[in-house]
């Protein structure tokens, strides 16, 4: 089976039931919208479910999604070391919904799923207050404010390879 390394958007909508779609991103990123009939099956745990894919790739095409393209296809690569033959979504879920795709968002109950964007601001906002409130004891734990600041400012330069950072959508 020869597939092309990426599907556009409108490509991947024609062939989607066709496709096993595989979404490489977080449980809490799959949870804010994914593509209809995605199974979440997070980049760090591409290996261990190798049986699975094996399975699914007998059957049929694959279509591997996350954000914005990087991960999945560097799960493409992964996939492809094994003998699974796969393909990305050009853009990732971003470009799909730029082009006017639906997501598939589940039924949420009391609970709420935070993506990893707002994680890391809690996070961060949290270890500030922490070492400016602590800095008050002892001068020394401002230092974990200026280090959580300076780690943040350092992190908006650096351009992001994940899809956890906003970025612009592939060009198509």
């Amino acid at each position: 089976m020869t597939t092309p390394h990426a599907l556009s958007s409108a490509q991947a909508l024609t062939r989607l039931h066709q496709l096993t779609v595989l979404d490489v991103r977080t449980p809490g990123e799959y949870a804010t919208g994914h593509l209809p009939g995605a199974l979440n099956i997070p980049l760090d745990q591409i290996s261990r479910a190798l049986p699975a894919i094996h399975h699914a790739a007998d059957r049929g095409d694959i279509l591997v999604v996350c954000a914005s393209g990087a991960r999945s296809d560097s799960a493409r690569k992964t996939l492809a070391e094994h003998g699974i033959d796969t393909t990305t979504l050009a853009g990732g879920t971003g470009a799909w919904a730029a082009a006017g795709h639906d997501l598939h968002r589940p039924e949420q109950g009391s609970r709420t799923t935070w993506g990893m964007e707002r994680q890391v601001r809690l996070t961060a906002g949290a270890l500030v207050l922490a070492g400016l409130g602590l800095g008050l004891l002892h001068p020394a734990f401002q230092l974990v404010a200026a280090a959580v600041a300076g780690g943040l400012v350092l992190s908006v330069s650096i351009p992001s390879k994940c899809g956890v950072l906003p970025m612009r959508p592939a060009p198509q």
